[in-house]
């Protein structure tokens, strides 16, 4: 591919160029850029439908879509490679794709759901996710694991799975073989969480709400969240999804803050220069617009269901293109320090979150 069809291929850059605008209409450009992008695209949304797939399926659906979805692009990257001419859309499904599903995750969170769980609820969400990123991230210093990675999985472990890990890497900037990794770790250890926390609340004397309190502060992904509270009854099971959207709203702050600060080490190190290449999170305030816009006109019966669907969809398409970047061999090479990071982090937020649901819920 020349230069200047890569440069036309980038997905980053979709306005026509003056090029574009001198040597052809502005909709056949489109069209031309469009038939660059599409096999990538039917790439990584072939590999989310087989992901929606599996997940209906008996034992399977314990693993939420997109966790699936990133699995199969594993194991399809490492196995039969990356197709010629599938690159340019699977890098505008891993950039802009996600950046719009992201977005479209404030539709499922109001701010009626979480006046539901109460301000303590609310403040025992906030310490934990606080709690164990500072945990995460500081831990990672002593045992040599690097900083991107480790916050990566302190997001993953701390606010909503593998969309909090590919949300924050839009900041931080990691090779995707650290996305893959960290997405890894908050599989494993959500996965154990899920089967491991319906067993507890009678050893722990947790009444419903308490421990579908606890359950929603603390397990990794909202599948797993449903899966481990609802086994102890409605109630249980509306208490841990409401406290587990209220965190994956904490998700937009998060991002903003790590953009922030990504924004302030450029500065310190380069100047005004290279500072005004910082990340910028703008997909973040169409999160929280939508949230808000959910909180004034809620959405109820087919419409919600066919949001979340499409939301999920489009998450599980972009996870897919992460798990098409993610070469086998580098995550070997990442060794197990990382591994160790992720299960702390869990056992951390567990413990913290429930010595707090004890002392305020």
């Amino acid at each position: 591919m020349t230069t200047a069809e890569q440069q036309i291929c980038d997905p980053s850059n979709l306005a026509p160029s003056p090029e574009d605008v001198t040597l052809e209409p502005a909709q056949g450009g489109f069209a031309r850029r469009l038939r660059i992008l599409m096999p990538g695209l039917f790439l990584t949304a072939g590999i989310a439908a087989v992901g929606f797939g599996l997940n209906r399926l008996p034992y399977v659906s314990i693993f939420s879509a997109l966790i699936l979805s990133i699995l199969l692009g594993i194991l399809f990257r490492n196995t039969i490679g990356l197709p010629a001419g599938t690159q340019p859309g699977v890098t505008f499904s891993l950039r802009r794709v996600l950046r719009f599903a992201i977005i479209l995750l404030g539709l499922q969170l109001s701010l009626a759901q979480v006046a539901e769980i109460g301000v303590n609820g609310v403040a025992i969400i906030v310490l934990s996710l606080v709690g164990c990123f500072v945990f995460t991230t500081q831990l990672a210093k002593l045992i040599g694991v690097e900083p991107k990675m480790a916050q990566l999985i302190a997001a993953g472990t701390s606010i909503c799975g593998a969309s909090a890990v590919i949300a924050t890497n839009t900041v931080t900037d990691g090779r995707d073989e650290d996305v893959a990794y960290a997405v890894a770790c908050v599989t494993i250890f959500g996965t154990l969480s899920m089967f491991i926390y319906p067993l507890l609340p009678g050893l722990l004397h947790l009444d419903p709400r308490t421990y579908g309190l606890w359950a929603g502060s603390s397990i990794h992904e909202i599948a797993q969240v449903v899966a481990a509270t609802f086994q102890h009854g409605h109630q249980a099971g509306e208490i841990g999804a409401i406290a587990k959207l209220t965190r994956v709203g904490l998700l937009a702050p998060v991002v903003l803050t790590l953009g922030f600060l990504a924004t302030r080490r450029q500065d310190k190190k380069g100047g005004s220069t290279i500072a005004a290449k910082a990340p910028i999170p703008w997909f973040v305030f169409g999160f929280l617009a939508l949230m808000v816009f959910n909180s004034l006109v809620p959405m109820e019966g087919a419409v919600k269901v066919w949001t979340v669907a499409i939301t999920t969809f489009l998450l599980s398409v972009a996870l897919a293109a992460m798990g098409l970047e993610a070469d086998i061999r580098k995550l070997r090479a990442e060794g197990f320090r990382p591994l160790f990071l992720g299960l702390a982090s869990t056992l951390f937020i567990a413990t913290f979150s429930l010595g707090l649901v004890k002392i305020f819920a």
